[in-house]
This record gives C-alpha cells, structure tokens and sequence, in this order.
C-alpha cells in the first residue's frame, strides 16, 4: 500500500509545471549546456536552424509518393515490366502500401541521412553522442509509463469518436490482410526512429551547447506544427508530449525511450480504431 501511495504521488508530481521547471533549471546547470563562446554559439544557431528547415521543408512536401514517382519509374520497370507506367502503377494492388513505404524513406532521409551529415562533417561530432545509445533510459522507465499510460487511455476513449477511426489507421488497407497491417506497422516504426532522432537527437543535442535547455522549447514548437494535420487533441498533446520527451531525452541522452513511447501509442491507436471498425485483419495475404 506504501508503495502504490509513493507511485501515485510520483505520478502526480511528474505532470506538474513546477517539477519540469526543476528539470530544465537541473539540464541548464549540466556542463554540457552553454558550452561554447558567444560566437560558436550564433554560429551553431544559424547552421542548426538552417539545416533543420530544409529537412522540415523537404519531409513536408516530398512525402507524398505522388510528387516523386515519375522519377522511380525507371527502376520499377526493371522490376516489374508490367508496371512500365504510372496508370499501371496507379492499378497495382499494391500501390497504396508503396506510398506508405515511400513516406518512410522520407522520413529517413530528411530527418536521419541529412542531419547525420551535418553533424558528422559540419558539426564533426559523433552521431552516436546525438541520441542513438541507450545511456541511462532504463531508468527513466517509470516516468516514460507515467506519459504512455494515461496517453492510452486518452486514446482508447477518443476511438469510439468517427473522426478518430476516419483517421487511424493512416494506410488505409492495413484491413486487408495481417501482411498489409505488418508492413504498415514496420514503416510506422522506422518513421518514429527518424522522428524521435531529428526532434529529441539531433535538435536537442545540436543546440544544447548554444542555448542550454531552452534546446526543448526550439524543438516544441515545430514538433507542434508537425501535428496541425492531426486532430486538434493530438495537436494540443504535442506541447505537452514534446517538452516531456525532450527533458527526458536531454536527462538520458537517448532517442530510445521517447521511441517506444511513440510505438506504444500508435500501436494502440491502430489497434483501438479497427477493432471499433470491426475491420481487424483475419487473412495472410489480399
């Protein structure tokens, strides 16, 4: 009963304004916050926030498979001669999943291949010092279960709304089969390393020598922006989720933990709004 009593308060003083406060007051005393001189500091801002627009830029407006296919046609004609051109490519049976597959290479490219060579040979540092090891997250797992849990819950409630099952699944034949709805969730994942590396590895760790911990709240605002297409409880949750999963990604300097969030929740997601569709996947193959 002790126990329960010293989790619940735990679990309260987590959500409180004044206990994030003392976070970022802890990360802004680290030896690793505003480490540089002023100029290095102006310099690691403009680099930063340049680079970071171009791939915010780029993911945005390449992601969509319909802006880029014509340039792969080519390369599937190699494959498949029966898919020679793009109504061809438009009728295949598996068109819909490619897009989905594409929208994860963008993903990849935007926000892990193009920030990786700017830290590898702009910034010259390690990329494995931007998130990538695990480091100290398996401590942090109790507070990572204090932000999925009740997220969850939030979204099991939301399911039984028809603008949340008109949205979830994104693909929209993951109903079709187990391999459509197993081949989703495997782009789905990828797409979360990528977006945990760029919001909580690499601008974080890029802008937290220029700027301290204030490095979270540059991040939050356009990881907010990101879900202006999402319903607009998702949208608001972003704040909150954002500036949580930055403190614990600087506290651990880890991706990983902030990852399996993502998974857990988009898993549960998926799951909650077919299983209101009673659409669940029952065969193998289409």
């Amino acid at each position: 009963m002790h126990r329960l009593f010293a989790l619940g308060l735990a679990f309260l003083r987590f959500w409180t304004p004044p206990e994030k406060w003392r976070e970022l007051v802890e990360l802004d005393r680290d030896p690793r916050s505003y480490s540089l001189s002023r100029l290095d500091a102006l310099r690691r801002i403009h680099y930063t926030a340049f680079v970071a627009g171009l791939c915010l830029l780029g993911n945005y407006y390449f992601k969509n498979l319909g802006q880029v296919e014509h340039l792969f046609i080519p390369i599937i004609r190699l494959i498949n001669p029966a898919l020679s051109d793009l109504n061809a490519l438009h009728q295949w049976m598996y068109y819909s999943l490619l897009r989905e597959v594409w929208w994860a290479a963008d993903y990849m490219i935007f926000y892990g291949i193009i920030p990786m060579l700017f830290i590898r040979f702009f910034l010259k540092d390690p990329i494995a010092d931007y998130g990538w090891r695990w480091n100290n997250t398996h401590l942090h797992l109790t507070k990572y279960a204090f932000l999925l849990i009740p997220i969850m819950g939030m979204a099991i409630s939301a399911s039984y709304r028809s603008d949340f099952t008109d949205h979830y699944p994104f693909y929209r034949l993951s109903s079709r089969s187990v391999s459509d709805w197993l081949m989703w969730e495997i782009c789905y994942v990828t797409q979360f390393i990528f977006l945990e590396f760029f919001f909580r590895g690499f601008l974080l760790n890029a802008l937290r020598p220029a700027i301290g911990a204030n490095a979270v709240w540059f991040m939050v605002l356009p990881y907010l922006m990101i879900h202006f297409s999402k319903p607009w409880l998702e949208a608001t949750g972003a704040i909150f989720f954002g500036l949580f999963l930055g403190i614990l990604a600087l506290q651990n300097r880890s991706i990983w933990g902030g990852f399996m969030v993502h998974c857990g929740l988009a898993l549960c997601m998926d799951v909650a709004a077919l299983m209101q569709k009673n659409a669940l996947p029952s065969q193998w193959l289409p």
